[in-house]
Parts: structure tokens; sequence; C-alpha cells
């Protein structure tokens, strides 16, 4: 079975294990995806992570589904591109790292990630997908869980960009 499967379409409406919010600081909701997984998951998601409280860029957080077919939501703050933009791939990259390593720690099986940082923070898609990926492949191949991950992206130039790079990876080993 192949463990990284890219889609196209709405993170907030997949029966998985859990999803990642590309989440601001506050945790309390923003725009893109971040918005639409608040709203979907309810009011229960925006008490639990008023509690939490804080996050900061490139670290991850867990908190219940609530209302979404996901039984959990990591929600994980990458860069802010223009402003982080020295730090930018290795937030990006520990984005994705404490992300799985939450999954793995919590016995998820099945994550779904959107591309972090590449909406309103304005990451390059290009750049962006490469990180993503590669962090992805290389955790996979250390660690049992999450036995399958899929990148579900909101536009067409975002997967298009990520079915690329993936195929010329697996093309080239």
């Amino acid at each position: 079975m192949e463990r990284i499967t890219i889609r196209m379409g709405d993170i907030t409406t997949l029966a998985v294990d859990a999803i990642v919010n590309a989440a601001n600081s506050t945790l309390l909701g923003g725009a893109g995806v971040d918005g639409m997984i608040h709203w979907a998951a309810g009011s229960g998601l925006l008490e639990e992570c008023r509690a939490i409280g804080w996050c900061p860029p490139g670290e991850a957080r867990i908190t219940a589904g609530y209302r979404l077919p996901a039984r959990f939501v990591i929600h994980t703050v990458g860069p802010v591109y223009g402003v982080d933009r020295e730090r930018a791939p290795q937030l990006l990259a520990a984005c994705y790292e404490n992300s799985l390593a939450l999954a793995a720690r919590h016995a998820i099986q099945t994550l779904a990630f959107p591309a972090i940082s590449c909406g309103a923070y304005g990451y390059p898609v290009d750049e962006a997908c490469k990180i993503a990926l590669d962090t992805t492949i290389s955790f996979l191949a250390h660690n049992e869980l999450p036995q399958q991950v899929i990148f579900v992206l909101y536009s067409c130039r975002d997967y298009n960009a990520y079915c690329e790079y993936y195929a010329a990876k697996m093309a080239h080993g």
C-alpha cells in the first residue's frame, strides 16, 4: 500500500483519524483552512483551543475533532513567508515533523495535511511541497505510524505542484 496519497478537496470532509490544521499562534481560528476547520468542528474546538492558549511556529498541538468526521485535529503554525523567510524552511519542516510525531504518539493511523503556509502566509507552493513531501517521506521511512498520509489540496495549482514533485521524486528514488 502506498503510504502517501495526494488529492484535491475539502479536508474537513475526510473520515480519517486526524486532520492537520494550518493554524495561527492563537489557535482561535482564522482565514482559509483554519477558519473552515473551526466552522466545521463547532464551538467545542474553539473552547479546547482557548484552553491550550498558544502554539509557536513549527510546533503542534492536538485536540478532539468535535463535529468533524476526523477524530482529532492537529494544529500546527507555519511560518509567515515574508516575515520568517530565513527560518521559513526549518519552521515549515518542523510543522510536518512535529505533526507526524504527535500523530504517532497518539496511535493515529490516517492523517491528512493541507498545504501549510501556502495561503495567507504566502509560502510559494513549489518550495513548500518539497519540504512537506521530503519531511513526510523521511518520517515514514523510520516510523510505523501514521500508516497513511493524505495531502488534501484545495486549489488546482497546489494539487498540481504536489503531484508533479511527488511523481518526480518517486521516479528518481
